[in-house]
């Protein structure tokens, strides 16, 4: 095996968040803007891939300050209370008009919700995009005794701080589309699931909870009138796996937090065997809107496969990041420039869309529109939206070592893809680098000198597997990024496994 997982897949459990730094890919693209900031990550164990704070990387959890947030929209769906400092209590949200989507819900009823989300073409912010509303008739069709709805705010791709900032500024949004989701599927109880790197957006979520019970609106009846529905905050102590949906499952239920083999799907069979609709915070805050304003409204912003809005996450790579709401179909260059105002330092010569694990798009394919079908087309993705600028002052080859270090520390080593095909990769650019890191690899030991002279099939072959063969995104991730790395630098990488 390339390594256990007792240090790392369970390390967050030994981990204090105040005083981390964070090591993770918009971080290490950074790196070169506060070297002993970046020094500090490198060395840091157990270690810290994303805090959240893409927009000050490299950083600390330490960190005060937050990040600049607008709508580039047509409409706001999800940063309308955040862009104008936001809407943390109950007070503050019924003001705005927070919880009539509830209210318009029950009027709707549980069928009539479901059609009304199905029509929206809304579809998961979390990665997917998988449409939300057959995830819930799904659920809904199946009329179990039992069926829970699952809050994923497990937001970990490095580069990602959207989930972060909506908790801690608009939980109230993102609790009322738990509710919704809950009466659409007739689910009695809900969970969030937020990861212990960000124990703001945890007690922000836990105080919308209680202001919620408190004044009525969850508890024995929704709003005073509908089913009962208990929602519980859960911290997060696993990997970055667990924003997968089945191992975020299992995390749940006390179990070791891996991937499930599918089918069943959760709509099937989710946490604790029952029927279970899992959404992420972006896509349950874009409910309430939707609910209110119709699904018309929503489908006039975006393309016909991928409607509406998503908010962007750009790092500090950029002259100007933060979170930016903005209609899909928008070109990635005008996300690059026009919001972004370019790469903050030296020559762009990437840009990493919706995490580490995608391809990168390179400087001649900026003008694909942020679509979920068009990035695709391209080998990158949507993904989470986080986006991070590569510039001259990282090489390829130091990139993917990067990814594929944390790949292989974040694997949950079930299936052998993955456990094996991340370290092998870890341990050839980990030889071929100019200077090894001064972090310790988790490198397979039978990486001899042999295998340099085969270096080039051996990356092609792994990257194969991972594909072809990895239980889930985790692997077929890394492999995207590998391939876009093959297609657009490929004469780089050649040139460092020579």
């Amino acid at each position: 095996m390339a390594h256990t997982k007792a240090d790392s897949f369970f390390h967050l459990r030994a981990v204090t968040i105040g005083d981390q730094a964070c090591q993770g890919t918009a971080c290490f693209l950074a790196r070169h803007r506060d070297p002993a900031t970046w020094e500090r990550a490198a060395h840091a164990s157990p270690r810290v891939y994303c805090l959240g704070r893409c927009f000050a990387a490299p950083a600390t959890a330490a960190d005060t300050g937050r990040p600049h947030v607008e709508v580039a929209a047509p409409r706001a769906v999800v940063l309308d209370r955040a862009s104008a400092g936001g809407a943390p209590t109950f007070t503050a949200y019924r003001a705005s008009g927070g919880y009539q989507a509830l209210e318009q819900a029950l009027r709707l009823g549980p069928s009539g919700i479901v059609s009304e989300i199905e029509a929206s073409g809304l579809r998961g912010r979390g990665g997917a995009a998988f449409p939300a509303g057959r995830k819930w008739r799904a659920v809904r069709d199946r009329r179990a005794a039992t069926a829970y709805v699952v809050c994923n705010a497990d937001e970990g791709d490095p580069g990602a701080y959207i989930d972060r900032y909506l908790l801690e500024d608009d939980p109230h949004a993102v609790l009322e589309g738990l509710a919704i989701a809950a009466l659409a599927t007739g689910a009695r109880r809900g969970y969030v699931y937020v990861r212990k790197e960000y124990p703001a957006a945890r007690a922000a979520i836990e105080r919308a909870v209680r202001e919620a019970s408190d004044e009525g609106v969850l508890g024995a009846r929704l709003l005073g009138t509908g089913p009962p529905l208990d929602v519980d905050v859960v911290e997060g102590q696993g990997s970055y796996v667990c924003g997968e949906e089945t191992a975020l499952l299992n995390a749940l239920e006390g179990r070791r937090p891996e991937v499930r083999a599918r089918p069943p799907y959760p709509s099937e069979r989710g946490l604790f065997g029952a029927p279970t609709v899992v959404n992420n915070v972006e896509t349950l805050a874009a409910v309430p809107w939707i609910v209110r304003h119709g699904f018309g409204a929503y489908r006039e912003m975006g393309t016909d496969t991928s409607p509406g809005t998503k908010v962007v996450s750009l790092s500090s790579s950029f002259r100007r990041p933060g979170l930016y709401e903005v209609e899909l179909g928008t070109p990635v260059r005008d996300i690059v420039n026009n919001l972004g105002g370019g790469v903050a330092d030296g020559k762009l010569r990437g840009v990493l869309v919706g995490g580490p694990l995608a391809g990168i798009l390179p400087p001649h394919l900026l003008d694909t529109p942020l679509d979920f079908e068009a990035m695709r087309r391209v080998g990158c993705e949507v993904g989470h939206g986080g986006v991070v600028a590569i510039d001259e002052h990282t090489s390829i080859a130091e990139l993917v070592h990067h990814v594929f270090r944390f790949g292989a520390y974040e694997s949950c080593g079930k299936c052998t893809p993955c456990r094996v095909g991340a370290a092998r990769i870890e341990g050839m650019f980990a030889a071929a680098l100019p200077k090894p890191p001064h972090t310790t690899s988790h490198a397979l030991p039978a990486l001899e000198t042999e295998l340099w002279e085969t270096a080039e099939h051996e990356w092609r072959a792994t990257v194969t597997a991972l594909a072809e063969a990895s239980l889930c995104g985790h692997g077929s991730g890394l492999a995207a990024f590998a391939r876009s790395v093959m297609a657009h630098y490929g004469d780089e990488v050649e040139q460092c496994l020579a």
